[in-house]
């Protein structure tokens, strides 16, 4: 275990807690928590709190940190390795399969075509011809992510009587969707890279916040009421979406 003080790594601290963690301080922090990303257990606290308080409050949540940590490192086990891009490589789109098509020339461009993803590569970039491949993937998934998404989620939106100020995109793995008590709704772009019926879930479950900002049953029987196969959709999105990256 290390504590992290800014950028400054202090001696590791002996636990026996069955896991180890760092210590990130900031002065802007005005309460503990605890962030668990790739298994890799965060503690977050102000600058002032002492060591101790801050080995009691783990201590606390120890059970559900090593719970955390054993879904996560399930998880990332089911991981498929990365992508490979090549001429003919095909990647998923809503439940369909695109074919990638590589072409060279002054700038890069990309346009479907059919079922065809057609990628040129620019002769004047000095990254690897990979790195350019999954730049222009990304660049696309995102553009039709945003029309997709804010068209089916302002669909969704206006058919149940409920508004949605604004629907934004961001590449996060942390949460497929979230909706701010303002009325926002953010989507994780590489949703699409799931069946139509997965996207259709996840846009039902983020508008249905919009009048119901928890979990609840009445949140749920909402909805149900908008998308029926919402606990296949819901199972099939816990077991796949690890899977779903480009």
């Amino acid at each position: 275990m290390a504590e992290w003080f800014g950028l400054k790594k202090a001696a590791p601290v002996p636990t026996d807690l069955g896991f180890e963690f760092s210590i990130a301080r900031s002065p802007k922090r005005r309460s503990i928590s605890i962030e668990i990303r790739k298994a890799q257990v965060v503690v977050r606290a102000p600058m002032g709190v002492a060591q101790s308080v801050l080995m009691g409050f783990l201590q606390e949540k120890a059970v559900w940190v090593k719970a955390k940590i054993a879904e996560q490192q399930q998880a990332l086990a089911l991981q498929p390795e990365p992508r490979r891009y090549v001429q003919g490589s095909q990647i998923p789109f809503m439940g369909e399969v695109l074919t990638l098509v590589l072409g060279r020339g002054a700038r890069a461009a990309i346009a479907r075509i059919d079922q065809q993803l057609h990628l040129i590569l620019s002769s004047r970039v000095r990254v690897d011809e990979e790195t350019q491949i999954r730049q222009l993937l990304s660049r696309w998934y995102q553009q039709q992510a945003l029309r997709i998404l804010t068209d089916k989620t302002q669909r969704l939106s206006q058919a149940m009587g409920l508004v949605c100020a604004q629907v934004s995109i961001k590449a996060t793995r942390s949460k497929w969707g979230h909706c701010t008590s303002r009325g926002a709704i953010q989507y994780n772009w590489q949703i699409l890279l799931a069946p139509e019926a997965i996207v259709d879930y996840l846009v039902a479950h983020e508008v249905s916040h919009l009048r119901h900002h928890n979990h609840s049953a009445d949140f749920w029987a909402l909805v149900a009421s908008v998308c029926p196969t919402f606990k296949a959709d819901r199972a099939w999105l816990k077991s796949e979406g690890a899977s779903l990256s480009l």
